[in-house]
C-alpha cells in the first residue's frame, strides 16, 4: 500500500498515512480513525490536506528478486536516498 503526507493546517503537523489509492481522507476525524489518534481539541471535520510527495511503492513482481534492492555503499542510491532503507 501506498503512503500518502497530510497536512493538518490546524495543528501544522504533517502525518504520514498507508491506505490505498482509492481512499482519500479529508479531515482530521478521517486522519485520527486511520492512525489510531484521538482528535484531542481539533474538531473532527477539520480539513487536512494530502500532500504532493513521491510514493514508495515498489512491487516485487517487476523485480528479478523479490526482496528490495540495499542501499549499500557501493549503490548507486548511496545514503537510503531511493528510500528503500
Amino acid at each position: 500500500m501506498p503512503t500518502y503526507d497530510y497536512l493538518c493546517r490546524a495543528t501544522g503537523r504533517v502525518f504520514e498515512v498507508r491506505h490505498s489509492i482509492k481512499d482519500k481522507l479529508s479531515c482530521w476525524g478521517e486522519l485520527c480513525a486511520v492512525l489510531g489518534f484521538d482528535p484531542g481539541d481539533v474538531e473532527p471535520e477539520t480539513p487536512v490536506e494530502r500532500l504532493i510527495s513521491g510514493g514508495n511503492v515498489v512491487d516485487s513482481k517487476v523485480l528479478k528478486n523479490p526482496e528490495a534492492p540495499s542501499c549499500g555503499a557501493a549503490s548507486p542510491c548511496r545514503g537510503g536516498v531511493c528510500g528503500l532503507n
